[in-house]
């Protein structure tokens, strides 16, 4: 018998700070954060007026993912991550077992374009100087254009 097991994360929220970039002892880079993301549901107020919650959820990056978020995304960014729910557990210096769950980051990816994510924050125009990918014209496919719609199935 064959169990399924599955830990997929995907998170699209804000950033509540700027991400610090470090590095671990062996020099890999890992940044955490925290981002903010509201819930779908509504809850009503007492005057009945309706108003979001939100949940603040701890992330870790490590290697080029982190370096990623910590170059190009800063406090009230918007970011959508990718990844999986990992829990750790440790004693702290009084002896006190701790837990954390935060979420392991995968991907990031830019959820606003550079203009808008410039208008809230006190950013330089050019903030992003973001990488731009393209493949060449050779490798770019030939499509044969259809002139009428006679031929379709639907």
């Amino acid at each position: 018998m064959s169990s399924l097991n599955l830990n997929k994360v995907i998170l699209c929220g804000r950033l509540t700070a700027d991400p610090e970039l470090k590095q671990t002892t062996s020099g890999i880079a890992v940044v955490s954060f925290s981002l903010a993301v509201n819930r779908r549901y509504q809850t009503k107020s007492a005057d009945g007026a309706q108003s979001q919650q939100t949940d603040f959820i701890n992330v870790v990056a490590w290697r080029q993912t982190a370096e990623f978020i910590s170059r190009y995304f800063h406090k009230g960014s918007a970011l959508c991550i990718t990844g999986s729910i990992q829990t750790r557990t440790w004693q702290d210096q009084q002896g006190q077992k701790r837990y954390a769950t935060e979420v392991v980051a995968d991907e990031a990816m830019f959820v606003d374009s550079k203009n808008e994510s410039n208008m809230g924050g006190n950013y330089a125009p050019d903030t992003y100087n973001a990488p731009s990918y393209s493949s060449a014209p050779a490798a770019t496919p030939k499509f044969e254009e259809l002139k009428t719609d006679d031929d379709l199935p639907f």
